[in-house]
């Protein structure tokens, strides 16, 4: 294998490629990337086994052939290239790198020894508009789990009908989010896991434009501009969100976003490095007091608040306060309760087209 080709373009393909390379594990191909030459292009490709992306490149190919670099390494080494133009080749020994009078030399494995990844994928198709995607994406990849305690919730539900209806949960809090769907065939329900998902949306690069979603088999491929992403789906029950969400309240309040996250910002600060993160929303007539209390001080502020119903003390996890209100699209925001030890919720006041759930924490000071 032998390929001249530009170093931005190299270095900003092996950047998003390698965001698939495994990081621990006993197998050492799993953490290359398979570099593969035809024609007039040099394909790269990485996965961990659930998640495979794979990026081509203009080059001038002098001689075809595909081998495997370690992934990291080679992603590291090629931004310390960007200004240059490349000359990449490989020998018995492994693979050479040169630029100017220079050269480099890497370590390889055999391109036989990378997993097949199934690209044909296409049972099923979504067709989105790619900026509604990054949209709903944005919306809830946050509030997915984080640990393996329930691998399903590392994951969105993603249910194809009239819309397309995203929902996250880590087991504290919920996250829903809807957008238009311009047709869809096949199934219509997934459990995309997050890190798929925010891929995908990187990859999104014009709002206007088309996307489409294939899945087959337990597995999802999307592909915009010489990139294309495979993701194992998740497998399993979610929890219905019907079933967590309060039909009705007994106090909502609305006020404007930027205030509340500029008052809860900095009760945040105090509490910062403590085990629960919490801080209190007093809720009275016509304001809502935010406070928080620490070894090393507190905080009480004031939020002029439209209230209507029951005045109440509540408190919660100030991370995912501010997460809900960062995510939220308009200047009003109304949270809707049910007392200081139910759930509550935030929306937007006008469009209803996403929602978030919160469970508050008892006794937090």
């Amino acid at each position: 294998m032998k390929f001249i080709c530009d170093g931005l373009s190299l270095s900003e393909a092996v950047q998003k490629v390698s965001k698939a390379c495994a990081v621990r594990t006993t197998a050492p191909v799993m953490e290359c990337i398979k570099i593969s030459t035809q024609q007039d292009e040099v394909t790269l490709l990485a996965t961990d086994g659930e998640l495979s992306i794979q990026k081509s490149v203009k080059a001038e190919i002098l001689e075809s052939g595909d081998t495997c670099v370690p992934g990291k390494l080679f992603a590291d080494f090629l931004t310390k290239l960007t200004d240059e133009e490349i000359c990449i080749s490989t020998t018995d020994k492994g693979m050479e790198i040169n630029y100017r009078d220079s050269g480099t030399s890497m370590q390889t494995l055999r391109a036989e020894e990378f997993p097949d990844i199934n690209l044909e994928i296409g049972e099923n198709s979504f067709v989105m508009n790619q900026g509604a995607l990054k949209k709903v994406i944005a919306e809830t990849v946050f509030c997915c789990a984080q640990d393996d305690t329930r691998p399903v919730l590392k994951g969105c539900l993603m249910e194809f009908g009239e819309k397309l209806i995203v929902t996250a949960l880590d087991g504290y809090r919920l996250a829903f989010s809807e957008a238009e769907i311009l047709s869809k065939s096949g199934e219509s329900r997934l459990i995309c896991p997050a890190r798929t998902l925010v891929e995908i949306s990187r990859m999104l690069a014009s709002d206007e434009e088309e996307i489409t979603l294939y899945s087959q088999g337990g597995m999802l491929l999307v592909k915009s501009e010489g990139t294309i992403i495979v993701s194992r789906l998740y497998q399993g029950d979610f929890i219905k969100k019907e079933n967590v969400i309060p039909s009705s309240f007994s106090t909502t309040v609305t006020f404007r976003k930027n205030e509340l996250i500029s008052s809860v910002e900095r009760a945040a600060i105090l509490i910062r490095g403590d085990k629960n993160n919490l801080i209190s929303l007093e809720i009275g007539a016509d304001s809502v007091k935010v406070s928080s209390v620490s070894e090393i001080g507190n905080v009480s502020e004031s939020v002029t608040a439209d209230v209507k119903g029951v005045e109440l003390v509540i408190s919660m996890n100030a991370k995912y306060l501010l997460d809900a209100l960062r995510a939220l699209g308009e200047e009003e925001i109304v949270i809707s309760l049910n007392g200081a030890v139910s759930p509550f919720i935030l929306q937007n006041n006008a469009k209803k087209d996403s929602l978030y759930l919160i469970l508050p924490v008892r006794n937090a000071q």
